[in-house]
């Protein structure tokens, strides 16, 4: 299915390209208009760029342009798809290699996406990406969703579909570092529901200038396949997020909370994330963004643990754990933010009262499988060669590890 799955991509971007070259890349193309219009560098969002997107990627005011007339008013039908490209490539380096790392790995390339975004009809968008290597495996759609804007003159946008649950705060995909928000990606035991993906509805407001509110519905089981009765969830329960965000004078604001319920063989474990974030402007040539985040779980390895199955903290009967997780970014732009050249720097910081962590990064590995701390910091070095290409420098210390990654390389996109 997915060696299908690509050709069928492959061949709508080769079509595409025949029938339009303009439509790679799509927004770009489209409005005749250079990447630096949203992209302050590439991918980071510039304030046009976020009003562009929660206009369900069109302007305000804008007349149907790139349609085919189909002599119906109740059609708007593009002339072609509309597709890009992004590619990510690095060379990485450890030193002190731990748990089967190799010193020196070329990760040539990381990952390939094929973008398309759009309008469907009036007031109704998409956008989603389908990945045709992630870490050298065929991932498939991550981001896939259908935009409702303005229901009703309302202001009220709603999103239906595939989505990260962290959007309404920090993007992790529009951030320039290498490493990532590793608070978002936390998962404590056996439980799935985190702050990445996930299948819902998210339902988004902005009463006055300066204050935004969202809230999602979401499974709470990530991306995973449909089950044998072709379910996506696996109980009845739906995991809910509520975040405020309010600007004060020039700095941002936001307080996030999420409730959910996982149920496996009748046993219930109820999760609980509560935490402030924000943003504070260094004048006109950086800024600092912060997210802390505190997590509750009734029972993470929903009753598993047992004399004869013991949890990997030697646990034999069920547990609730608290987790505490922070990240920090300084985002710096010396030379102007249409500028060349970028700094970033990214700290990590997770601890939990058990060994129950898991980042999905090869710790499994090691040990017990689970963490009961993470702690990481970073700085990187970024060189606008084009508006759509960008070089990569980054060196990160795992302060736990007592290791240190180095990583070079690039991302383009057309």
């Amino acid at each position: 299915m997915r060696s299908i799955a690509v050709a069928l991509f492959a061949t709508l971007l080769l079509t595409s390209s025949v029938n339009r070259a303009d439509a790679i890349p799509a927004f770009a193309r489209k409005y005749r208009t250079t990447c630096a219009t949203c992209h302050s560098p590439f991918p980071r969002l510039n304030a046009f760029g976020e009003r562009f997107a929660a206009n369900g990627f069109q302007m305000d005011g804008e007349q149907p342009r790139d349609t085919i007339n189909t002599g119906d008013p109740q059609l708007r039908l593009l002339q072609a798809l509309p597709l890009a490209v992004r590619i990510d490539a690095y060379m990485a380096a450890y030193a002190r290699a731990r748990g089967g790392q190799v010193a020196a790995d070329q990760q040539t390339p990381w990952v390939v996406k094929l973008l398309s975004g759009g309008q469907v009809a009036d007031k109704i968008s998409y956008y989603m990406y389908f990945l045709l290597s992630e870490r050298g495996e065929v991932a498939g759609l991550e981001d896939a969703y259908v935009q409702f804007t303005d229901i009703g003159g309302s202001g009220v946008n709603v999103v239906a579909g595939q989505f990260q649950v962290s959007d309404p705060m920090f993007k992790r995909e529009l951030r320039l570092e290498y490493d990532d928000y590793q608070p978002y990606r936390l998962r404590v035991g056996d439980i799935r529901a985190d702050l990445t993906y996930d299948r819902g509805l998210m339902a988004l407001w902005s009463p006055r200038d300066g204050t935004d509110l969202t809230f999602e519905v979401v499974n709470g089981q990530g991306l995973n396949e449909a089950d044998e009765d072709r379910d996506y969830d696996r109980d009845d329960f739906k995991n809910v997020a509520l975040r405020l965000s309010q600007d004060i004078g020039p700095i941002r604001l936001g307080a996030f909370g999420y409730y959910g319920r996982e149920q496996a063989g009748g046993v219930k474990s109820y999760v609980r994330v509560l935490g402030p974030d924000g943003t504070i402007p260094l004048g006109t040539v950086g800024e600092i963004n912060f997210q802390l985040l505190r997590r509750w779980d009734d029972d993470p390895f929903l009753g598993s643990c047992s004399p004869v199955t013991p949890c990997p903290n030697g646990a034999t009967a069920p547990f609730s754990t608290v987790s505490d997780a922070a990240m920090a970014e300084v985002l710096f732009w010396p030379t102007g933010a249409a500028g060349r050249w970028w700094v970033t720097g990214l700290w990590n910081y997770i601890d939990a009262d058990e060994p129950v962590l898991s980042l999905r990064l090869g710790e499994q590995d090691e040990g017990p499988g689970f963490l009961s701390r993470y702690h990481t910091g970073g700085v990187g070095l970024n060189y606008v060669l084009r508006r759509n290409v960008r070089l990569i420098g980054e060196v990160t210390r795992d302060f736990e590890r007592d290791q240190s990654r180095f990583i070079a390389g690039f991302s383009l996109a057309f």
